[in-house]
């Protein structure tokens, strides 16, 4: 939690479109009533994208995190009326499928819809035409019907929320235009304006596609990149005479065209993202009465550009007849802000304590992120999973204004695209690349990325072990995409021989200084104070006990330790709390990982070293300095594999001879190179979670199954108090280890799992075991005792699953402590 100067802080917000309107009426709602919001434009229609938003309201998505925005906004809109009209019209939504490759899209985001909490159901054609008759039925395969979304009336709901807050306490200021943030020892103290000096305690830009502007000012980077979105209205349709209401009709979605349709009373408007990506300069966006002067609307309206909406017209009167009878009576380029993975930009700064960001959000998602920010603020965390959305997730390697404009462009491409979850981006590639790089394209690496780092997910050059295997479980075409067979002979080839992993992208962090013991004793939840040498697994919680992040820390010296982290959250995080006399740096890219797994590890490494790695010399869960070969590392016996074997690290000069080193050596024993795949396989088989996946900070250490990792007897850490009589409760929900029970089955994540023909959680992880035989899949589902039976909805197919007690290889540790 940030620390607040004053007990009843000053809060300016730089925006009141419907993110800031929204956050005043949340803060003030707590309790936090001096509460400012500058706008530069007129209210209530100030001219941003809020002014011109059409308003859809599709609540499921992929992420979790934005569904609940999503349902909160529409619950919230649902309730606020201006002049006896709601803010919010819940006529459904409907996403039609016009290729069986889109209705099998549909099925899955049934599936997200289950796992969420949202009603929605898979129809066929003819009820489609029920709920559209303007559509063509004989081009319509089937659709998605979600009969709580619909249209929010985004300018009115910006003005009920002024209303609420300016009755609490809040004022609204029009007509000031923010040229200056003020800080003083690294915290925000006030914003300036064209019109006087607002002093602040916190700062929230909630500028839209403004906020790169602001950020600017306040010297924080903000990788937001504007694109403008065409939108177009019909001339009246003699179908549509005589309608009362605004709309009657769900909300559409024409997603093999990227078309998207609403009512306007008798006419239809229609969105576009069809179209070439058309970034915009958020530097070079007018202010309102320069964009008016110049005869724009607003300063997020563009002119129409013709000649992108011709072939989009053309696919909308072949879904929709009855538009051959009409024209296009106006339309425009609208702004609005993506990011380069396509979520929102939330959370307060560490360089300028008391700034916030509350950026590139939508409409769809206004309410749900304000109230999130809104308990961040006040309470120090939110009720939802942040990570997604945190402003520290993004590397350094994405934060380019070259990297945000091109992956936000492509963000505009895919945002009706069917995504497969492991696909990457196409550019910029190859970004980050690991020391071995060379040698693995040598063998035949498939490439996948994440961070912006190249990473082997499985290797060509073991092709020919995949004859010895007997035949594999066909898969269907999805869970197909980037497999290969080639997995299961690497997976197989780690469990009896020896392995290679580049472990290079997992974040190294150094901590060192006099303070270094105390202060990550006071951060983690396991006991560090041990002798050098050893290695710890410990967690990262926040106050409320809920896991922020695993950690692996190796006391290296009595002042030096390696930390093994997820996300630039947890150096974010450290360094936020580091005292004077700690020093904390990132060495990730300066170094570089290979994992050697297997039952011959120790006999590939040994020879290569002459520091004693039999079991009684080189326990588990204990770190060396040692050589291997002419190479100085780091040896840390782990396995995430549940292998016997090490981490050996290097720095990165030195990466390239560590590798063929051990390659070298390893040809005796039959060595190969291993991916990603084959790694998840087999950690899921050993019962290992994998943090922002299976557990975030929504869940406590307990339930979890990381319990272990908590020593209540330690002094105190952050988060304990809140753990205290956890251990001996009964959780009322568990991350619970399935196999499905035919072993052909296989599921990927995120997919709904029903108790007694209800939903009652859903998969966080999924792999095929190999070694098992059965697909592995995690899931938070309640307590329930080993031998339960459940289902997986995979695409609408109950896939049976059995509920089994962990770790479902080797519980008694025996190939890892030998």
């Amino acid at each position: 939690m940030s620390s607040t100067p004053a007990l009843r802080p000053r809060v300016v917000v730089i925006g009141a479109g419907i993110v800031g309107c929204s956050l005043a009426d949340e803060l003030t709602a707590r309790g936090w009533t001096d509460v400012t919001v500058l706008e530069q434009g007129p209210l209530p229609a100030p001219g941003g994208s809020t002014s011109h938003a059409p308003g859809l309201v599709f609540q499921t998505s992929p992420s979790r995190t934005l569904a609940a925005f999503a349902r909160y906004t529409v619950e919230k809109f649902s309730s606020l009326q201006v002049d006896g009209v709601s803010c919010f019209d819940q006529v459904g939504g409907l996403e039609l499928a016009t290729t069986p490759e889109r209705l099998a899209e549909l099925h899955r985001r049934a599936g997200y819809a289950t796992a969420w909490g949202i009603r929605g159901e898979i129809v066929g054609a003819d009820r489609c035409k029920e709920l559209w008759p303007l559509i063509d039925r004989s081009v319509v395969l089937g659709g998605f019907h979600t009969p709580d979304d619909g249209l929010a009336r985004a300018v009115l709901a910006a003005r009920a929320q002024l209303d609420r807050a300016t009755g609490r306490g809040a004022r609204f200021l029009d007509r000031h235009t923010v040229t200056g943030i003020e800080q003083a020892e690294g915290r925000v103290t006030a914003v300036v304006t064209d019109r006087g000096t607002f002093p602040a305690d916190h700062v929230v830009s909630a500028a839209g596609f403004w906020g790169p502007v602001i950020g600017r000012m306040a010297g924080i980077d903000v990788p937001v990149q504007p694109l403008a979105h065409q939108y177009a209205r019909t001339r009246p349709l003699p179908d549509l005479a005589g309608a009362e209401a605004e709309a009657s009709k769900p909300i559409l979605r024409f997603q093999d065209r990227d078309l998207y349709f609403r009512e306007h009373h008798d006419r239809i408007g229609i969105g576009s993202y069809a179209h070439r990506p058309l970034p915009v300069d958020p530097f070079a966006v007018l202010p309102y009465d320069a964009a008016r002067a110049r005869g724009m609307e607003m300063p997020s309206s563009y002119p129409f550009t013709e000649e992108d909406w011709a072939p989009s017209w053309e696919d909308c009167r072949r879904l929709l007849p009855a538009l051959r009878a009409t024209e296009i009576e106006e339309g425009f380029n609208g702004v609005f802000s993506f990011t380069p993975d396509g979520m929102p930009v939330l959370g307060e700064s560490r360089q300028l304590r008391g700034f916030w960001l509350a950026e590139a959000v939508w409409v769809t998602h206004s309410a749900g992120v304000a109230k999130a920010v809104a308990e961040w603020m006040v309470d120090g965390r939110a009720s939802v999973d942040l990570h997604e959305c945190d402003l520290t997730r993004f590397e350094d390697a994405q934060r380019s204004p070259a990297y945000v404009r091109e992956r936000g462009s492509q963000q505009f491409v895919e945002v009706y695209d069917v995504l497969h979850p492991l696909q990457p981006m196409e550019h910029p590639r190859p970004l980050r690349v690991s020391p071995f790089h060379a040698r693995q394209e040598r063998l035949g690496a498939y490439f996948l990325e994440g961070g912006g780092w190249e990473r082997p997910h499985w290797y060509e050059a073991n092709a020919p072990l995949v004859d010895s295997l007997g035949p594999l479980p066909e898969r269907d075409a999805w869970s197909a995409r980037h497999w290969s067979p080639v997995v299961a002979a690497e997976a197989r080839a780690t469990r009896e021989r020896v392995a290679l992993y580049d472990m290079t992208p997992l974040r190294r962090l150094e901590v060192t200084g006099a303070g270094a013991l105390s202060f990550l004793q006071r951060m983690t939840s396991n006991n560090l104070r041990k002798k050098p040498g050893a290695v710890t697994y410990t967690l990262l919680l926040d106050e409320s006990g809920g896991v922020r992040s695993d950690l692996t820390v190796a006391r290296l010296a009595p002042d030096r330790f390696q930390v093994g982290a997820n996300s630039p959250a947890d150096l974010d995080r450290l360094l936020r709390y580091a005292p004077r006399d700690v020093h904390i740096r990132d060495i990730t890219s300066g170094t570089c990982c290979i994992g050697v797994w297997g039952p011959l590890a120790r006999d590939l490494v040994q020879p290569l070293t002459r520091d004693d790695f039999s079991h009684e010399g080189f326990g588990y869960f204990r770190a060396k300095e040692t050589y291997i070969g002419h190479v100085p590392a780091t040896a840390m016996r782990l396995s995430y594999v549940g292998e016997l074997g090490w981490e050996l690290y290097t720095t990165a000069d030195l990466g390239l001879r560590l590798w063929d080193t051990l390659w070298e050596a390893g040809r005796a024993h039959g060595v190969i190179a291993a991916g990603r795949s084959a790694f998840n396989s087999l950690r899921l088989e050993k019962g290992y979670r994998s943090w922002g996946t299976d557990m975030t900070d929504e869940h406590d250490p307990y339930e979890a199954g990381l319990g272990f990792a908590v020593r209540m007897d330690k002094d105190g850490f952050v988060g304990q108090d809140a753990l205290q009589g956890l251990a001996a409760r009964t959780p009322a929900r568990r991350l619970t280890a399935l196999l499905l029970d035919d072993p052909a089955a296989v599921v990927l994540g995120k997919e709904p799992v029903h108790v007694d023909g209800t939903p009652a959680g859903y998969v966080t992880s999924a792999a095929y075991g190999y070694t098992l035989g059965r697909c592995v899949a995690y899931a938070w589902l309640p307590a329930l005792p080993a031998g339960t039976g459940v289902h997986v909805d995979y695409f609408g197919e109950k896939i049976p699953a059995t509920v089994c007690d962990e770790p479902l290889f080797d519980p008694e540790m025996n190939r890892i402590r030998r």
